[in-house]
């Protein structure tokens, strides 16, 4: 890939994957740290989360999965499996993201935030459901990337380290 030796290019991927977990970190903390969810607050938030799915998203489209045929097998494909659970996971989860911020933004809440206004007396009667999507999507996804990042640092490891 770009000239570059497969030992180099799988250190650069190690290296970015690995650098998407504090993204991940911190953006969650924002959202648990803060008791007014403005859109400021989400922006910023969403800032270190889109940068930590690009850390991942980026060299798995770009390197591992052009070559995940011609070595798909044990750890490889376990590899494979857990990293495409995250993002079903994500999906998952990123159906409740979109109820919750359409109701939020039709009730201008990210501007106007009233602390009267319950996130469960807006949008829908089925609020409490589709928090309960976006929860279950970013632990899912959350658990199921440190499996593949587990899997795959050992992958990494053992074929360029031993």
């Amino acid at each position: 890939m770009f000239g570059l030796a497969d030992a180099t290019v799988a250190t650069i991927v190690a290296v970015l994957v690995t650098a998407s977990f504090p993204c991940f970190l911190y953006g969650a903390w924002i959202m648990i740290d803060t008791e007014k969810v403005t859109w400021g607050v989400l922006t910023y938030h969403l800032k270190f989360i889109v940068t930590g799915l690009a850390l991942t998203t980026i060299p798995l489209l770009v390197w591992m999965l052009p070559r995940l045929f011609q070595q798909l097998g044990g750890a490889s494909a376990l590899h494979a499996i857990l990293g495409l659970q995250a993002y079903a996971m994500l999906a998952f989860g990123f159906t409740g993201i979109v109820r919750i911020f359409r109701a939020k933004r039709e009730h201008n809440l990210y501007h106007d935030y009233n602390e009267d206004v319950l996130l469960d007396e807006i949008g829908s009667d089925r609020m409490d459901h589709w928090r309960s999507r976006l929860r279950i999507g970013v632990f899912g996804y959350v658990i199921f990337w440190l499996l593949a990042y587990i899997v795959g640092m050992a992958r990494y490891a053992l074929r360029y380290l031993f």
